[in-house]
């Protein structure tokens, strides 16, 4: 856990910077940007639904973190044994009660956004933004916990991949498309190797809390191997649409992901200790940055 003096000497701004975790919330712009990309190289680009889109996909990242923090403390899943960055419930930095207002907020935001999605682009969104929004509270919270409950990862793949890649291109093209699907299973399966590091990271006070997350259930030589076809999702997804799907050649410069990727996959196999992960954790967020930057400028200029 990083280290803090004390949660009264914490300013009001870090400890909500704590709370809200801004690096993850790259999960949350990449299928965005990467949905946009794919608009531009079909020619359906519009400015005012993408930048909804990505207000709405930042708000309810946001929301899931928030929700995270208060759900997992009040359910026990957070203790002083966990490693990682602070979550400001469990420390005493931020009132439970007021990490929870936040998250109602960040989400109440994002249904602002989602109600011009929906004026724009009609019903379907009405019921992606509903989905969506609920699951980020039952991630973990609610009755059945999605996260505990091993279907975490899934709930990632989908909403972080699949439907907010998909659900950007359809705002502004007002259409489906086989493309989009498919850009949105690359991104997402680097978001969801984020969580599998996250997941695998947590193992064993995960365990104890009773929190059990598919790394949990599959043990650490399957959850490492979750993480290795998460990644070969990723680089399979831009090599298959050039061969296949006629995507232009540029694409192909989302395959840097390959060379970076090499550092976090040792630290994920030769971890030997849960700190040990805290590296690769950084080092999967950042490729899931790059691949849906590289995505986004390889549609863009193809």
């Amino acid at each position: 856990m990083e280290a803090l003096t004390s949660p009264s000497e914490i300013s009001r701004i870090r400890a909500w910077l704590l709370a809200i975790r801004p690096k993850t919330l790259i999960a949350g712009i990449a299928p965005v940007i990467a949905g946009t990309g794919l608009a531009v190289h079909h020619g359906v680009f519009t400015f005012f639904p993408a930048l909804a889109a990505l207000v709405g996909a930042i708000c309810i990242q946001i929301g899931t973190n928030l929700g995270n923090d208060y759900y997992d403390f009040v359910r026990g899943g957070d203790t002083e044994d966990r490693v990682g960055p602070v979550r400001v419930t469990q420390a005493g930095i931020l009132a439970p009660a007021t990490v929870r207002a936040g998250m109602v907020k960040a989400l109440g935001l994002a249904m602002l956004a989602g109600i011009y999605l929906v004026w724009v682009a009609g019903l379907p969104i009405l019921w992606i933004g509903l989905a969506s929004i609920a699951c980020a509270v039952l991630y973990t919270g609610g009755p059945f916990p999605l996260a505990y409950h091993g279907l975490g990862d899934l709930f990632v793949f989908i909403f972080f991949g699949l439907i907010a890649v998909a659900g950007t291109y359809y705002v502004q093209g007002l259409s489906w498309s086989v493309d989009a699907f498919l850009v949105g299973s690359g991104v997402g399966a680097l978001s969801t190797a984020l969580i599998v590091v996250n997941n695998l990271r947590d193992i064993d006070t995960d365990s104890r809390a009773g929190k059990r997350t598919l790394a949990v259930r599959l043990g650490r030589t399957l959850t490492k191997l979750e993480y290795l076809f998460m990644l070969s999702v990723s680089i399979s997804v831009p090599l298959f649409g050039w061969m296949v799907l006629d995507w232009p050649i540029a694409v192909l410069c989302s395959l840097l992901v390959v060379p970076l990727s090499v550092s976090p996959v040792k630290k994920v196999i030769g971890h030997a200790e849960a700190r040990d992960l805290l590296p690769a954790l950084a080092e999967t967020a950042q490729l899931v940055g790059v691949y849906g930057l590289a995505l986004a400028a390889g549609f863009a200029l193809g």
